[in-house]
């Protein structure tokens, strides 16, 4: 454990999950032209990464089930391979249903990566490492959106359509065979860990992972949290900034890039956050919903388009979302018995893909309706109707802070039972004000 070796495996686990956050978010940068290629509307457009992140949210328990039976090696190749196959699909179709068929491809092979590559730290790595290691599989995966809204949309402009899809596909190749050559599942000498559960036993732990309210508290405060910026980023960010705010491809790809370079920056700020104040977690997540609230209704309720100022403060909260994002598995950990934590994270990572999907539909359909309706003037992506369409998110963002609310009650509940009692916000903060001021004066009468 954590010899070079170890560092090896991760960087070849990493590689792969880069890759799949790149074959993920490949599709956010090419709207514009999928909606020429394939005479699509927008909400036909929207439903490429709807269906993909069905797909993906539907796997996520199952997957949890098979990397434990087959192992990371096994589950993150053949993740590469759908990957590979879905983008090889797509840089050949020409019909909505050939496009769809490489998109619900590549969500498959994407849900099979992230729980893989995860999965190899512990076996890899001693305990007092595990923390830090998982941060940086999540920060370093996270430059895969790097080159989707930078190379790959270059290549797209510059080459075209086939060609761009073309690279995505020589990348899982490459992921394929630097998987099957180096990763490998245990340390030397480590027997390989089989928790193949029976379908009962999987139904019990499922059970009580969803009866435990922490869980659930993880999966609200995931679902309210990430979904903003994954519809962003993934579907009409580009579009918005593009054909609405009549930003140039160079802005919007610089724009796109701050997106990822915020979510990396302050992935360790949250997560110090979470360490030193773990009975304030659910404040922080809602008031990453209230920040997101708050600048989303400053872009849309203006009159004319926003200046860029204000769409760089819009693309780093969204971003910060994220990370934001992550402390729902951190209610999983903490409130799941160590065998259980596999199942109760698969259950948090559903919610913010299924919020994701929910709104990047309804704007693609509400964008449709006020172009055949004749609001939009034929600018099918224009300011106005995607000002009314984006609109939809305040409603995902009011129901997800009412679950939030209702089940944190539960939690802070079952607590009380057990002894533990977290005392209000203003309260604690008005408390460590004091403890400060007394130890600042203990301090000036001691220097006297």
């Amino acid at each position: 454990m954590n010899s070079p070796r170890a560092w090896l495996i991760w960087t070849i686990g990493v590689f792969a999950y880069l890759v799949a956050v790149a074959q993920r978010t490949s599709f956010g940068v090419a709207g514009l032209e999928a909606t020429e290629r394939f005479h699509a509307s927008a909400a036909a457009v929207s439903f490429f990464t709807v269906l993909q992140l069905l797909v993906y949210a539907g796997l996520q328990i199952p997957v949890g089930v098979l990397v434990d039976r087959f192992g990371s090696r096994v589950m993150v190749a053949g993740g590469a391979v759908l990957m590979g196959l879905g983008q090889l699909q797509l840089a050949f179709a020409d019909s909505v249903p050939g496009g769809v068929l490489g998109r619900v491809l590549v969500g498959a092979g994407d849900a099979m990566t992230f729980i893989s590559v995860i999965r190899l730290v512990p076996l890899w790595f001693a305990p007092a490492r595990v923390p830090l290691v998982t941060q940086l599989t999540g920060m370093c995966g996270q430059l895969g959106q790097l080159f989707s809204v930078v190379p790959f949309a270059l290549m797209l402009q510059s080459a075209g359509w086939t060609p761009a899809f073309l690279s995505l596909a020589g990348l899982s190749v490459l992921a394929v065979v630097l998987v099957l050559a180096l990763l490998r599942d245990v340390p030397p000498g480590h027997s390989p860990q089989n928790a193949a559960q029976g379908l009962k036993a999987t139904g019990i732990s499922l059970s009580r992972a969803w009866k435990q309210p922490g869980t659930r508290l993880g999966l609200w405060s995931h679902f309210t949290v990430q979904f903003s910026g994954n519809l962003f980023a993934m579907t009409w960010g580009y579009p918005f900034l593009l054909s609405a705010q009549g930003l140039d491809g160079a802005t919007v790809s610089g724009l796109m890039a701050l997106f990822v370079a915020t979510a990396i920056v302050s992935g360790p700020g949250v997560g110090r956050f979470v360490s030193r104040h773990p009975m304030r977690r659910s404040a922080m997540v809602l008031l990453i919903v209230l920040a997101t609230a708050i600048v989303w209704a400053a872009v849309l309720s203006l009159p004319d388009r926003a200046p860029l100022w204000l769409l760089v403060v819009l693309v780093v909260v969204l971003a910060v979302g994220g990370p934001g994002s992550m402390i729902g598995f951190d209610f999983a950990r903490t409130f799941n018995p160590s065998h259980r934590i596999g199942t109760a994270t698969g259950i948090v990572n559903v919610g913010g893909f299924i919020a994701a999907l929910v709104a990047i539909y309804l704007i693609g359909l509400v964008l449709d309706l006020l172009n055949g309706s004749g609001f939009s003037g034929g600018n099918l992506y224009g300011l106005a109707p995607f000002r009314i369409a984006l609109s939809v998110q305040f409603v995902l963002l009011g129901f997800g802070t009412l679950m939030i609310l209702t089940t944190r009650r539960k939690v802070r509940a079952q607590m009380a039972a057990q002894g533990v009692h977290v005392s209000p916000l203003l309260v604690t903060l008005a408390k460590q004000r004091r403890e400060r001021m007394e130890r600042r004066r203990a301090a000036r009468q001691e220097r006297t």
